[in-house]
């Protein structure tokens, strides 16, 4: 037992990691409080509409479609540590307004919409600069433990917050509940403040402005197939599989007719298997596959459709599960496959292209979902999302095929079994130029 938690909890050995850990897992409790709460604001103040929902879930992700390129030029110009400090202290201050407002009890709809927009303009810079980070606080044998950590300290937190925020809700009002959320959040200003500069992993001289063009990032990215691959699928399934936030809430108030607490126990059980699955790549000591990518989602699809056609409550509730588990063994995954194979010089730029085709597409899918789930239903917008990122995934599939010169094959029998037969070994993929 002993060597099983050294070995996936082994970045937590390094001061400035076990600092960066700490902060987030203290402010993402509080931000998963606080969307809770404003899912269940907004079905109260819209009078139960999907469609709301979607717009909030779209105005969050409107900046991250604008703003994340320029983040991810700033990560690789700048010194990242402090424009983590003042993206965080800039979302704290505009959470604890917010909050206030909630309070007191002046909010309407149209306030929510605004601090969902302003509140999505910090996250769209401090997402890319907060990845590309990472690398800079272990060095290159660590990075995947430490990458799986970080989305382990999310999935956490996404347990923690969402339950509860349900019980929260069911003893006071939303107000105090905004309130305990906010002051969480401005845990990271101080954790990074307390990092030593001295001990991160930087590489070189710091970059000039000719040399952070993002153009330049994207033609990297356009000229490296085995990174258009796990960003281009990224792309597909975050725009339309990764909206829970707007699905959840409508499902469990309008087709479960649930409480707050019921609807935090399916975002819980939503998170507990997203745990699973960012513990499961902790072990993860070299570059993912492309194959490892595609049949996570695969699986995912599979299971979301299952969602979308589950007949109970309790049944949606165990679905959920592994569900959540692929969803983020997925997005591990992929991550781990952009961030092991760039060139340290273009990390910020990559990264924050990958968190823009991830997230940044979100305004589309949340609204194209809040409108299919107000128009034909909820449970057939999780399942029709679900059969799109199925479709995606096996479209991504067959041409990395006939890109590497793979194959699969199907014996049938007694004991079918489908497995992959390698073209000639070939080094495929051009080395990467990482600097610690």
């Amino acid at each position: 037992m002993r060597a099983v938690l050294n070995t996936t909890f082994r970045s937590l050995q390094v001061r400035n990691y076990r600092l960066f850990a700490t902060g987030q897992l203290v402010k993402l409790v509080g931000v998963w409080m606080m969307f809770t709460a404003q899912d269940w604001l907004v079905l109260d103040l819209s009078g139960n509409s999907p469609g709301a929902l979607g717009v909030v879930t779209a105005l969050q992700f409107v900046p991250v479609l604008l703003l994340t390129l320029w983040g991810g030029k700033l990560a690789d110009r700048y010194d990242k540590r402090k424009l983590l400090i003042v993206a965080n202290a800039v979302f704290a201050v505009t959470a604890i307004v917010f909050a206030l407002l909630v309070a007191s009890g002046v909010v309407v709809l149209w306030h929510v919409f605004l601090f969902a927009l302003l509140l999505g303009i910090a996250n769209s810079i401090e997402t890319p600069v907060r990845q590309a980070f990472v690398s800079e606080l272990v060095e290159l044998p660590l990075l995947p433990n430490a990458l799986a950590l970080s989305a382990a300290t999310f999935n956490t937190a996404r347990i923690g917050g969402p339950a509860l925020a349900g019980v929260a809700l069911a003893v006071f009002q939303t107000g105090p509940v905004f309130l305990i959320a906010t002051a969480l959040s401005i845990a990271p200003v101080f954790s990074y403040w307390r990092m030593s500069a001295s001990d991160l992993y930087r590489s070189g001289k710091r970059a000039e402005p000719g040399d952070t063009r993002i153009v330049d990032g994207l033609k990297y990215v356009w000229k490296r197939q085995d990174l258009l691959l796990p960003i281009g699928l990224m792309a597909a399934i975050g725009m339309i599989g990764f909206n829970f936030p707007v699905t959840l809430a409508a499902l469990a108030k309008i087709n479960f007719h649930a409480g707050p607490s019921s609807f935090g126990l399916l975002t819980t059980a939503l998170a507990v298997g997203a745990l699973g699955g960012a513990l499961a790549g902790s072990g993860r000591r070299s570059r993912p596959g492309a194959y490892v990518v595609l049949g996570a989602a695969l699986a995912f699809g599979v299971f979301e459709i299952a969602v979308g056609f589950a007949s109970s409550f309790i049944v949606a509730m165990l679905l959920l599960v592994p569900t959540g588990f692929f969803s983020i063994y997925l997005a591990q995954a992929a991550n781990h496959r952009v961030q092991m194979g760039v060139d340290a010089r273009y990390r910020g730029r990559v990264m924050a292209l990958y968190v823009l085709v991830f997230l940044g597409t979100t305004p589309i899918g949340a609204s194209l979902v809040g409108w299919w789930g107000e128009r034909f239903g909820v449970p057939s917008s999780i399942w029709a999302a679900g059969m799109f990122c199925l479709v995606a995934g096996i479209v991504a599939l067959t041409w990395q095929l006939r890109t590497s010169g793979d194959r699969l094959r199907v014996r049938v029998g007694p004991r079918p079994r489908l497995s992959l037969v390698p073209s000639e070994p070939l080094d495929r993929e051009p080395p990467a130029k990482i600097a610690a």
